[in-house]
């Protein structure tokens, strides 16, 4: 199995002024490294029947493609995945978007789809089908795709000081991003994540909260109380790696 990898740099601020400064990553640290609970499976399963409530899991199946036609089909999503063939970006699914046309050449691959749950419904007839994850038939050009190994994805508990990080490794994958920036004083200040895809934000080992490129609001509100005299560290695990390698502070909440 193919490494999935994590992004540092540097950024020196004279000034507590934190706007429009960009912070860009340059190191990468394995994804393998939070991966939990291995499960082999049949079928789909949902984040219920692994034992989680929420987060993040990565269901992986080895298929066979035989035309250049290639239909990928999930009968329930909950509430969003990210598609690979091998390390290739395919596309997204979604509760409201459960089909996606692939482009491959025909042979073997491994397909990969890394399953986040957005929320859960609180009120209304819908609140005991509540189910999150993939779960249900999943068809290829209409013929089940069976045998999946899943993996829940220890993301949110992981402690994100502990992760070992390389420098300018190549990855296509899902990956978490480290950068650093230094400041003479702390001040209010925003993320801007505009151009990244969907993930999580830690600031000198804080969770901060989380991100979604279809959100109407693209930042991520960083108060003084996190940051530091001098050097900052930024991590930021990106579910759709978007290929980005800059993040900016902004003095102003970012929207579309």
């Amino acid at each position: 199995m193919r490494k999935i990898y994590l992004f540092t740099t540097s950024l020196f601020l004279l000034t507590g002024v934190l706007h429009s400064q960009e912070i860009r990553m340059s190191q990468k640290a394995s994804l393998e490294q939070v991966y939990g609970e291995v499960t082999e499976s049949k079928s789909l399963l949902p984040f219920n029947d692994l034992g989680i409530e929420f987060g993040y899991v990565l269901y992986q199946a080895e298929i066979n493609i035989e035309s250049e036609e290639i239909v990928l089909e999930l009968e329930n999503v909950r509430d969003y995945a990210v598609v690979y063939l091998n390390d290739e970006l395919q596309g997204t699914v979604a509760d409201n978007r459960k089909r996606l046309t692939l482009s491959a050449d025909p042979g073997k691959y491994t397909l990969k789809l890394y399953s986040e749950n957005i929320g859960r419904i609180t009120y209304g007839p819908e609140i005991l089908d509540n189910w999150k994850g993939l779960f249900g038939s999943i068809t290829l050009n209409g013929e089940e795709i069976e045998n999946w190994t899943i993996t829940i994805l220890g993301i949110k508990d992981c402690d994100i000081n502990n992760l070992q990080f390389e420098d300018k490794v190549e990855n296509p994958l899902p990956s978490f991003h480290k950068g650093s920036f230094e400041i003479v004083e702390p001040k209010d200040t925003y993320l801007n994540i505009t151009g990244w895809g969907m993930g999580e934000v830690w600031i000198n080992g804080q969770y901060l909260g989380s991100y979604w490129e279809e959100e109407k609001q693209q930042s991520i509100q960083i108060p003084s109380s996190v940051l530091v005299k001098g050097k900052n560290e930024l991590v930021v695990f990106d579910l759709k790696n978007n290929k980005q390698e800059i993040l900016r502070l902004s003095d102003k909440p970012v929207f579309k």
